[in-house]
């Protein structure tokens, strides 16, 4: 006698959702497959309650290959592209957040997004990262950091380097 074959099991009203909606913008078979395999996998974590909309948060940003904190200035997340010869002026890149880019060693940095919606590196916004392994009180010299930083940013910016 020939063994039964498994009982399918009941799909999960989250997973019946996300079929329906990847049908309805025209996604392909294999494609609605794959994600409602990933919608189930979630599911199956249980009533998740509040934290789901947590989780999915994370998730999102995770899978977008964004950071869940503040980038900060330790040296081991950022790559120092000068030194690769892949630029003609000092310039580093997060290795946790692959759009942010420093003139600084990661004590300041900027957003390629945030450059293109400027228009130009002049008028892009910089932003300061988190300080970690020092006191409270070191914020002075993080601030002079700053300075410093957007004033190579834009002498770069100025000759090209950019």
């Amino acid at each position: 006698m020939a063994p039964s074959p498994k009982p399918r099991r009941e799909e999960s009203n989250l997973v019946t959702h996300a079929r329906r909606e990847l049908r309805i913008v025209g996604e392909d078979a294999d494609t609605i497959r794959t994600m409602t395999r990933i919608v189930q996998a979630f599911a199956d974590m249980g009533p998740l309650g509040t934290n789901a909309r947590h989780c999915a948060a994370y998730l999102d940003k995770l899978l977008r290959h964004q950071p869940l904190s503040e980038l900060t200035d330790d040296p081991s997340e950022w790559v120092n592209r000068f030194a690769e010869g892949l630029t003609t002026s000092p310039l580093w890149q997060s290795v946790r957040n692959p759009e942010a880019f420093s003139t600084d060693g990661g004590k300041t940095y900027y957003l390629l997004s945030e450059q293109e919606a400027a228009g130009d590196i002049a008028t892009t916004p910089l932003h300061r990262s988190k300080i970690v392994g020092q006191d409270e009180d070191v914020h002075a010299g993080a601030e002079q950091a700053t300075a410093d930083g957007e004033s190579r940013l834009r002498a770069a910016a100025q000759r090209g380097g950019i």
